[in-house]
């Protein structure tokens, strides 16, 4: 094996891993989004984030945008004063 193999292979593991972490990334999205706005179905939206990323994206925009519902009597978190900007 020459030294332009063994880059070829490095560059096709490191392109693998991108796209892996890039499609759990995704796939974990409506679910901490649901979490982090205390949303009353949050598991369901985890679990129909990650089958609509296992279906190529085809019900994950509905995970979403079911994530960012609010529902009536639903309490939003308020920002910290960590995590607001400095003004």
């Amino acid at each position: 094996m020459s030294g332009l193999d063994i880059f070829a292979w490095i560059v096709l593991v490191v392109l693998i891993a991108t796209v892996i972490t890039i499609f759990v990334f995704l796939a974990m999205l409506p679910g901490r989004i649901a979490k982090q706005r205390n949303h009353p179905q949050q598991e369901a939206v985890n679990v129909a984030g990650w089958l609509g990323a296992i279906a190529m994206g085809v019900f994950w925009p509905l995970a979403l945008v079911w994530a960012f519902y609010v529902y009536p009597g639903q309490s939003l978190p308020t920002p910290d004063a960590d995590g607001e900007a400095a003004q």
